[in-house]
């Protein structure tokens, strides 16, 4: 099922935050539909921030980034893993205490701010290491953070996405350099600011005073979790990294309130779907039979995906294989990108 008829998305919340990479531009190009969207909030007088796991950028930075893709924004509607990561070392420790740094130059340069002082070498005796995204981290680099962590320091991740997405498919993120430090160590972090934890959506969330917020995310372990935790509802975007057969795989905290192909849900009825619908509904029926989720029937791809949501998170063990079991059910799967 849809969106009630005539009601938009959007008009159920006073603020959407929004993930960067995946939802509103992939690595340097805005998303076909983003800036219109976006621009569209704003001249609503909705509010609107940014939440990002990505620490290679400050706030500052990202805003005039998505100023010059025609996305007009304030550092202040920006937040960072990267400075999230550094209010939290500048809570635990001693002003001007020594940082490892592993990751880019704003990640430093947020370190820096926070009053504590950037160092690159464990014998430069750092009393915590801190971990982000950095296209130019090398081995180096993790072996100083691996020493440092091993004397005794603080290990902070901003982030633990695995990838990040890219025009040539997905790309290892920090999430893939964390797990470099942890077989090394044989630990995990001792914190992980960024989503799924939920701070950074908690922290928007606070600014609109009790008004609901929506959160629009493209990646299931980390926006849409992260919603979840802070207590959010969630739409998910199929215009980056998650796609339909892993939504139809996804365990109770990964799954989001809507589904949308992109931002032209957020004020299209018809284009936004909230999940899970129900196994017969929209001219489709969904069965489970042989392990497998049999779609059968004819209709529109949203409420096809909302049965199958709701057969496939209903069945147990969960199921996500599916089956056409229509020629109409073959074009849709087809549509969705579900192997059938």
């Amino acid at each position: 099922m849809t969106v009630d008829a005539g009601a938009r998305l959007v008009d159920g919340y006073v603020q959407v935050v929004f993930d960067l990479d995946g939802v509103i531009y992939l690595i340097d190009r805005p998303i076909p539909g983003a800036v219109a969207a976006v621009g569209r909030l704003h001249a609503e007088g909705r509010a609107v921030a940014y939440a990002t796991n990505n620490a290679s950028r400050r706030s500052s930075q990202v805003a005039d980034l998505l100023t010059g893709m025609g996305v007009p924004a304030r550092p202040e509607e920006v937040l960072t893993s990267a400075a999230a990561a550094a209010e939290l070392l500048r809570d635990r420790l001693p002003a001007g205490a020594p940082v490892l740094v592993v990751g880019a130059e704003a990640l430093r340069a947020e370190i820096a701010a926070a009053g504590l002082s950037p160092v690159d070498r464990a014998d430069e005796g750092p009393r915590a290491v801190v971990q982000g995204y950095g296209p130019q981290v090398g081995w180096a680099d993790l072996a100083e953070a691996t020493v440092a962590v091993r004397a005794g320091a603080t290990w902070v991740a901003t982030n633990t996405d695995r990838t990040l997405p890219s025009g040539r498919g997905p790309l290892p993120g920090n999430g893939a350099l964390v797990a470099v430090l942890r077989t090394a160590l044989g630990r995990d972090p001792d914190v992980v600011v960024g989503k799924p934890e939920p701070a950074l959506f908690a922290t928007a969330a606070r600014r609109v005073d009790g008004g609901r917020t929506l959160v629009v995310g493209d990646r299931l372990d980390t926006d849409i979790e992260g919603a979840r935790r802070a207590g959010l509802d969630s739409l998910l975007v199929l215009t980056g990294v998650s796609d339909v057969p892993e939504l139809l795989a996804a365990e109770p905290a990964r799954r989001p309130t809507y589904v949308s192909r992109d931002l032209a849900g957020l004020f299209d009825p018809a284009a936004v779907v909230r999940v899970p619908g129900t196994p017969e509904a929209g001219g489709w029926s969904v069965t489970v039979r042989d392990g497998a989720l049999d779609l059968s029937g004819a209709g529109r791809p949203l409420d096809a995906l909302a049965a199958l949501c709701a057969a496939a998170w209903a069945s147990a063990p969960q199921v996500a294989t599916v089956r056409a079991g229509s020629p109409d059910a073959v074009d849709v799967l087809a549509t969705l990108g579900v192997p059938a």
